[in-house]
């Protein structure tokens, strides 16, 4: 009979991911504090704990998948309900983006009770969570790494990012800071041309057969701005927070980041404007208001 695992957080990433290993012929034990995300999960089968004290005391291995730093801390190290008052969990694979500091941090706590934290942020959103085709970065023991390898493979493509938590937050923070410089900067230069004249669409076919392409233009672009739909998938205030994080966590280690400080409060001025749960492809929306034009197809 298949290993029973674990899964805290099941919401738009840890759903899907659930999911994949249902799929794959796992057996699960889940919680959220969302009777609506356990919900399709339990209907194909899943048990349903109570608190993740209670998921840690029925599975050795268990899956996180959370939204911030302090709701991982909460779930992981909470004096009563926390992980790490199970009586059976062994490893921890954390797939938030909580930066190095905090793996760092509930690694340490976590070993005290002889249960090894893996670091592992995903990338890809919610459709290479539901496809299987995220970027899955990995970084603990190489023994705890091939256990977990045949689990792992279920969500997409692994990199080992080396022996201890945080090394993986850090390859994580780099490609989303990126990720929001990409979209940053393209929001300006699409409002530009658009104001000059340039069909949008016409301006995204040559900006992608040219070196300026990047994965606002070949992506999220034609998928979610020029359509009009603002739907990524990937909220302003998360965003803001891996960009916070990493510019936080670069200064700490005396790299100075100028372009990730202005990528940083542009997302805090489209998080002022449209709220933190908005799409954060609304930062074009954002340079539309200010250049008076509208970026569509």
């Amino acid at each position: 009979m298949a290993d029973l695992l674990g899964f805290v957080g099941v919401g738009r990433m840890g759903g899907p991911m659930a999911n994949r290993l249902l799929d794959a012929g796992y057996r699960l034990c889940v919680y959220d504090v969302s009777e609506e995300a356990t919900k399709p999960l339990v209907a194909r089968g899943a048990e349903l704990a109570a608190s993740p004290a209670e998921v840690a005391s029925s599975a050795e291995t268990v899956f996180i998948s959370l939204p911030t730093p302090d709701v991982v801390r909460e779930v992981t190290l909470g004096s009563n309900a926390g992980l790490i008052n199970g009586s059976k969990v062994r490893t921890v694979v954390d797939l938030s983006t909580t930066g190095p500091g905090v793996a760092t941090e509930v690694a340490g706590k976590l070993a005290e009770r002889q249960i090894a934290l893996v670091d592992s942020p995903v990338s890809g959103g919610v459709t290479g969570a539901k496809a299987g085709t995220l970027a899955v970065m990995v970084s603990c023991p190489k023994p705890a790494y091939q256990k977990l390898e045949p689990m792992l493979k279920v969500f997409g493509k692994l990199f080992h990012a080396g022996e201890k938590p945080g090394l993986a937050q850090t390859a994580k923070l780099a490609n989303n800071m990126l990720a929001a410089a990409a979209m940053v900067a393209t929001s300006e230069a699409m409002a530009m041309g658009v104001k000059a004249g340039l069909d949008a669409k016409v301006l995204i076919d040559i900006i992608n057969a040219s070196s300026g392409r990047n994965s606002a233009t070949q992506d999220k672009f034609p998928r979610a701005i020029l359509p009009r739909t603002f739907d990524f998938g990937f909220a302003t205030g998360l965003s803001y927070k891996d960009v916070r994080l990493c510019v936080e966590e670069a200064e700490a280690m005396g790299v100075p980041m100028v372009v990730g400080g202005a990528v940083r409060e542009m997302l805090a001025v489209t998080r002022a404007r449209f709220g933190a749960g908005s799409d954060f492809t609304y930062i074009a929306k954002l340079l539309e208001e200010w250049a008076g034009v509208e970026i569509k197809g």
